[in-house]
């Protein structure tokens, strides 16, 4: 593919997990990628590496904190970014906090709410004029059945996921007309580290609750990221759940 005719996109969170499988995902659909993450930029770098020589396409990294605002108005002024301009966020990076919320300490809430939902606005903030520019353009931020519906021991993971659903809505009624369609993916139990916490006789009784009878796999999310990505523009402000019918 003519390089100069790439579609660009920015992945969050992007060294492992969810990110990192839609990182190669686009990748392989022909997308020159921006990928971040805040603490495996080894791993994110070695990915890049690996994108780039895969599948020809650029790609560049850096190590941005989603919860600083300043550092994330410094990715944008990378000439990368400049030069390509933007048509797909994944609003991807996230973090969880398991426990009784009478023993989180303040700074742990606010912690959450920066990386999972501050961060959504900041990037969506710098990335949506690069869109405006061009009339298109797609964000899709990843969030949780838990933001539907709510967990017990996550209710600031919860509270974060059900505003990125409630930030989609509104955001995609806000930029339709101007040809930017913004969309949610709800994921179920996914296969990635954020799940370590939990023991093989925990995850096998939410197994038991799953119709599908297995946890999801990031490909998977990738492949829903794709599919979004790509669909009309007349698909917006939707909350596309995918958990094997759980919740």
């Amino acid at each position: 593919m003519d390089n100069e005719k790439r579609k660009t996109a920015l992945v969050t969170g992007a060294s492992r997990g969810i990110g990192a499988a839609v990182a190669e995902r686009l990748a392989r659909e022909g997308y020159n990628l921006v990928l971040t993450c805040v603490k495996n930029i080894e791993s994110l770098k070695s990915l890049a590496e690996s994108l780039k020589d895969s599948y020809n396409i650029d790609c560049i990294c850096a190590a941005v904190d989603g919860g600083d605002f300043k550092q994330i108005e410094a990715l944008f002024t990378d000439e990368f970014i400049l030069r390509n301009g933007l048509d797909l966020l994944v609003n991807n990076a996230g973090i969880s906090y398991v426990g009784l919320l009478h023993e989180m300490t303040p700074e742990d809430w606010h912690r959450v709410m920066s990386v999972n939902l501050d961060s959504v606005f900041y990037y969506s903030r710098q990335a949506i004029p690069l869109m405006l520019s061009r009339n298109s353009g797609r964000i899709i931020n990843i969030s949780s059945v838990w933001g539907n519906v709510g967990a017990s021991m996550e209710v600031a993971y919860s509270t974060a996921k059900g505003g990125i659903n409630t930030f989609t809505k509104a955001l995609a009624k806000e930029l339709a007309p101007s040809g930017i369609a913004v969309n949610a993916i709800s994921c179920g139990l996914i296969d990635t580290d954020m799940n370590a916490c939990f023991s093989k006789e925990d995850l096998a009784a939410v197994v038991e609750e799953i119709p599908a009878d297995r946890i999801g796999k990031p490909e998977e999310v990738a492949d829903m990221v794709l599919r979004i990505a790509e669909a009309p523009d007349y698909l917006t402000g939707q909350i596309v759940t995918i958990d094997g019918g759980w919740v």
